[in-house]
């Protein structure tokens, strides 16, 4: 199994408990998740299946959409429900345009200041080990990207927000901050991630109840983690070339799909110069019957070099 599984994962299930259920169904093949739900949360949690897992962080690049529900005027240690809610002494009800207002400072890239009971690691331990060791934990700020952030749903002291992000963006940090900027406090009480990237919350599978034969028809290829990469249809011999780890030389423009932003890239390529395209510049190689067989990147010469190599199909 070569591809790529959209799961709903269900409320009070953690991410490891998915994968563990797919690899039972699937094993000796390798699962791997693309980015963690807390078990609070539900939604669309992403698994690479087989020599997908390779392709991890190419899930993790993309854009996640949620909608966080929060309640103003409190707030606990773990902002969120899973902590002792302490209500906010003479706590104010914000209107809906004081948080409309707010909602600008928070586009954009921002520092963000994660949870005390986080996953992140403080000297080799998990943060939230710590915390519910007694230990004091502050982490410094780190920059993440909020895409777009919406009001869904306001009357206090619910707030229901819309929010697509980058990736270690913490909703429950963001909903915190929001209330602190509009003088109040706030706990999240309610997460759903509708989307991450083309993986959609209504084409996911239960993983609970998943099948073997529902797994396999509904395993999506692993193209689909590339976005608009371009790509490339390699001869067998440039296969054969590729998988050894050799460079090959492609000086033919149309070899490559029209892509955005790469018709210079193309002109270099075919006019055997050197291309001067960034180092992270990557496309695509698949075989004849368009299987994905390798990811390439430029070398000097007007040459191509695999970064990563996949099985041949059969």
């Amino acid at each position: 199994m070569f591809g790529i599984l959209n799961l709903n994962k269900p409320v009070g299930y953690t991410s490891r408990d998915a994968v563990n259920r797919i690899q039972r169904l699937i094993r000796p093949v390798k699962v791997g998740h693309a980015g963690t739900l807390d078990p609070l949360a539900h939604g669309v949690l992403v698994l690479c299946l087989g020599p997908a897992t390779r392709l991890i962080e190419k899930v993790q690049q993309m854009p996640k959409t949620y909608r966080g529900t929060f309640r103003l005027g409190c707030h606990s240690t773990t902002d969120d429900t899973e902590g002792e809610l302490v209500p906010l002494p003479g706590a104010i009800r914000p209107t809906h345009a004081a948080i409309l207002a707010a909602l600008e400072k928070f586009i954009g890239q921002i520092q963000q200041r994660p949870p005390a009971y986080s996953a992140i690691k403080i000297g080799g331990k998990r943060a939230y080990h710590l915390a519910r060791q007694g230990q004091l934990i502050s982490l410094p700020p780190r920059p993440v990207t909020i895409h777009s952030i919406a009001i869904d749903y306001y009357e206090y002291p619910e707030l229901v927000l819309d929010i697509v992000c980058g990736s270690g963006t913490y909703i429950r940090s963001l909903g915190r901050d929001l209330a602190e900027a509009v003088g109040t406090a706030a706990v999240m009480t309610g997460l759903i991630r509708t989307a991450i990237g083309p993986y959609a919350i209504d084409q996911a599978l239960d993983p609970q109840n998943v099948t073997h034969g529902q797994l396999t028809k509904c395993l999506q290829s692993p193209l689909t983690t590339l976005g608009d990469m371009p790509r490339v249809q390699l001869t067998d011999s440039q296969i054969a070339d590729v998988q050894h780890g050799r460079f090959i030389l492609h000086d033919t423009a149309e070899d490559f799909e029209s892509t955005k932003g790469l018709e210079s890239a193309k002109k270099r390529v075919s006019s055997h110069k050197e291309p001067r395209l960034k180092s992270t510049t990557e496309i695509a190689a698949l075989d004849s019957e368009n299987h994905l067989v390798a990811l390439l990147v430029p070398k000097p010469g007007n040459r191509w070099g695999p970064s990563r190599n996949f099985p041949l199909p059969g």
